[in-house]
């Protein structure tokens, strides 16, 4: 296991941020020629692998998570049943073979935030049609997650799930995963006016509705350029990367902005990470 910006305790910090060097890029070589003694340091050019302490989360009341490949891990096999419902619902919505119907959900996945927002925009889709059929899957895939569960419980403040997908599919995974009850509430793609991550007009609705103050508040993300505007409004911010660098990287757009001054913390163990900075 591979945990960045917390201390691991064991092993070589050098061995996990080469590892990690395909993934940041221009950073990477950065940290490389400054021939710091310790790479894990809140001072190395890599700002992202600076440890994370309790002093650095002591101001925050409001966490707030995203729910796919954030809450349970990307090589589960939950997300990728919505990724093939949404390759099937384009390929019959719009008349395409497979592997056409794979181009174009990508596509509209990079340029709009999600598949859905594509097809609602270029070919005018019924976005409940669509969410219904792409979460319709086997959440008996997720195990309970007990160990996550209590160090969510015992975060001080309140905890919300923002996600792109719709309340229905975050509250089958997350009572499958034994968390629900922990969640003042939910903010789904519906209650943000069906616009999703990271247009920051859905940040901004966020914040207004639960009143959140962006100073006091937390985001946890899979998606480094959804962290962008939560950084910009003055959250805290951390991406969640799969452990030890999985073969389920998905896209290779999705890793873009892992290197961005938007980003504080990097960690590929969400549990470890919330005990790490919750205990003095």
């Amino acid at each position: 296991m591979m945990v960045i910006g917390i201390q691991s305790g064991t092993g070589d910090p050098s061995v996990c941020l080469t590892a990690l060097a395909p993934l940041f890029g221009d950073a990477w070589q950065g940290a490389r020629r400054s021939n710091l003694p310790d790479p894990m340091t809140a001072h190395s050019p890599i700002r992202q692998t600076a440890d994370a302490r309790p002093q650095d989360f002591a101001h925050v009341t409001e966490w707030v998570f995203d729910l796919d490949n954030t809450l349970y891990p990307r090589h589960t096999n939950l997300f990728s049943q919505i990724d093939q419902r949404m390759t099937a619902f384009v390929s019959d919505f719009l008349t395409l073979p497979k592997d056409e119907a794979r181009v174009v959900q990508k596509d509209f996945y990079r340029r709009y935030g999600t598949t859905l927002r594509g097809l609602m925009q270029e070919h005018d889709v019924n976005p409940d049609a669509f969410l219904q059929y792409v979460h319709d899957i086997d959440y008996s895939w997720l195990a309970p997650d007990t160990a996550l569960g209590d160090e969510i419980r015992a975060l001080p403040g309140r905890k919300f799930i923002f996600t792109n997908g719709d309340r229905g599919h975050a509250e089958r995974a997350a009572r499958q995963l034994g968390i629900l009850d922990h969640f003042e509430d939910i903010f789904d793609l519906v209650a943000a006016g069906l616009v999703p991550k990271p247009a920051s007009q859905t940040y901004d609705k966020f914040l207004g509705l639960h009143r959140v103050d962006a100073e006091r508040a937390v985001m946890f993300e899979d998606l480094a350029r959804n962290l962008e505007v939560p950084k910009a409004l003055g959250m805290r911010t951390v991406l969640i990367v799969p452990r030890n660098l999985e073969e389920s990287f998905g896209d290779v757009w999705e890793h873009e902005g892992r290197d961005g001054d938007h980003i504080d913390f990097v960690t590929d163990d969400l549990t470890t990470f919330l005990r790490s900075i919750r205990q003095a």
